[in-house]
């Protein structure tokens, strides 16, 4: 079997805000197909790591790597690389829900990305809403349609941050196994999440970030 590639490298990861020490020497590595699920009490500093991580935040010590290069939220190679839902999404309010989804697609080269836009629309459930103003959409529409803005683009490491939020039953248990056909593919996942049945079925490793270690475990 062909060794799989490191697609995200965290070295030595250091993040303070004023005196409070949020993240220390935090270490990761995520190959092809792994599927990385940070788990503690909030306000433990798995958003930092996140944000961190895709280079909302700069850390005050440490390198992020993505496929060997130095993270950069400017970066064409990294942006093309990197898919992420951290936080609630600013969409433009002109734009409806289907043509925000046709923006991304056209812009990240998408071949048909008429029919992309189309499936997408049917698996996360928004055809009706399609030509809604994302502002009238209810919170959990609004979350399916910021987890469309991943699916509908290349992506080689996908981030998120608890992203069964405000999802129903039936949406934790369709992004569950979205995630694990993504993990399948080849794609690397790193995620932060306090639903059980989300990091069981999607999570290779679980990181448990404490008071001040991260307890890094194979999935089970």
């Amino acid at each position: 079997m062909a060794k799989r590639s490191t697609v995200l490298k965290v070295a030595g990861m250091s993040k303070s805000f004023g005196p409070v020490v949020i993240v220390e020497n935090f270490n990761l590595e995520v190959r092809e197909g792994e599927a990385i699920a940070l788990t503690g009490r909030n306000g433990a500093g798995k958003s930092t790591i996140l944000r961190c991580i895709v280079g909302a935040d700069q850390p005050d010590e440490g390198t992020v790597e993505v496929d060997g290069i130095r993270m950069s939220e400017t970066n064409p190679e990294v942006r093309r690389a990197v898919a992420t839902v951290i936080d609630d999404l600013d969409f433009f309010p002109d734009l409806s829900v289907v043509e925000h989804l046709d923006l991304l697609a056209r812009a990240h080269g998408i071949a048909d990305a008429e029919q992309a836009v189309d499936e997408v629309l049917h698996e996360v459930q928004l055809v009706p809403q399609s030509g809604q103003l994302p502002g009238t959409l209810s919170s959990g529409q609004r979350r399916r349609l910021a987890l469309a803005t991943a699916f509908i683009r290349p992506r080689r490491l996908l981030v998120l941050d608890e992203p069964e939020q405000r999802l129903d039953v039936e949406g934790v248990e369709w992004l569950a196994a979205r995630l694990a056909a993504e993990r399948n593919r080849g794609l690397a996942i790193v995620m932060a999440s306090h639903e059980p049945k989300l990091v069981q079925s999607v999570a290779t490793r679980i990181v448990r970030i404490g008071e001040s270690v991260a307890v890094d475990e194979v999935a089970g």
